[in-house]
Formats: C-alpha cells, structure tokens, sequence
C-alpha cells in the first residue's frame, strides 16, 4: 500500500476552467515561493521574507480559525493549483468579509482562470454563506487589479492616501467592496 501523501482534487467548487478545493500540505511549497516572489509581494503588499515554517504555521491557523475560508485554485485542464482564494475575517453578524485572490502562477495570468475563481468565490459569499457585503484592498499602482475587480462589479469605497510604501515611495490604497445586490444584479446581465 503507497502511504505517500497526494493532493486532494475534490473539487469544493467547480467551473469550466478552475475549481476550488482545499489546501492541502502539498500546496503548501508553490504558496511559499509566490509569498517570496518579489513581483507578488510588491503586488499584495507583503514586506518580509516568508519562511516555509511560517507558511506551514499560517496553514495550520487557517485549518483552525472560523472566521477564514481558504482555497486553493486549481486549473482544470492540469489539476495544478495555480492560485488561492479566500474569505477573511467573516463576520456573520454584520453578514461582512473580506475577500483575496491570489493567481501565483504567472504564466496563466490574464487567461480567464482569476475571473473563473472569482465568480464561484462571489457566488459562495452571497449566495452560500449569505454575506451582504465583501471588502478588498488593492494597491493604487496595481491598476490591472482595479480595473479587473471594477469589472467584477467592485465599487471603489476609499482611499488610504500614501497607505502604501512600496519601493522608496508612497502608493494610496484603494478600498473596495461588493454588496449582494449589486452582484445578483451582476448576475442577471450576464
């Protein structure tokens, strides 16, 4: 018998190019280089040096915590995971989270994959778990992230002006959110 540890391709949720499942200890490698890849950080607004212990640490804490829905984004065609996505600091009460994505793998960037990941973590939020409203913060500089969570339906709510120090200088952060009717309605258009 093979004791060998392999990822899990139990899709949680399920599109035509990606699906979603949980993360598994084997992603945990490709999560650490893209938490270190420079490109990455500068875009996520990651400062320091992850270690893979601390990777390890942070998947444990989210195995754990309640208030965190975390996912793995994998491309159907290779059943390779090339991104993650989650749900951050829910909020039942206020029927409020925050919402990232990441796609680490560059190569599939800009090819439908984020977009696919996006409409079934916007459907889970409002159309599972019942949220009202979802909040992402995007770096100013990173105008293709704006323009792709603007398409999305995303309403830029403020800005932290300066909020942001990135390679010797200052950048605004650019708040945004999402209620639950304006992606329903989102959803009838489309």
């Amino acid at each position: 018998m093979n004791n060998s540890h392999q990822p899990s391709n139990v899709e949680f949720l399920s599109g035509e190019k990606v699906y979603l499942r949980s993360i598994e200890p084997d992603d945990l490698a490709l999560l650490h280089n893209w938490a270190n890849d420079p490109e990455t950080r500068g875009l996520t607004g990651e400062i320091r040096p992850s270690t893979y212990a601390a990777t390890l640490e942070f998947y444990q804490k989210v195995q754990a915590d309640e208030s965190r829905v975390w996912l793995s984004v994998v491309s159907r065609d290779t059943n390779q995971i090339i991104g993650e996505t989650g749900l951050l600091r829910m909020f039942p009460a206020w029927r409020t989270t925050d919402w990232s994505l990441i796609i680490g793998e560059k190569a599939v960037r800009g090819k439908g994959y984020g977009t696919e990941a996006a409409q079934l973590m916007l459907n889970y939020a409002f159309g599972h778990l019942n949220f009202h409203r979802l909040a992402i913060g995007v770096v100013g500089f990173n105008t293709k992230a704006l323009r792709f969570y603007e398409k999305l339906g995303f309403q830029r709510e403020g800005i932290q002006r300066d909020g942001y120090f990135y390679d010797h200088q200052y950048h605004d952060f650019v708040m945004m959110s999402m209620l639950d009717h304006a992606f329903l309605e989102k959803r009838k258009q489309e």
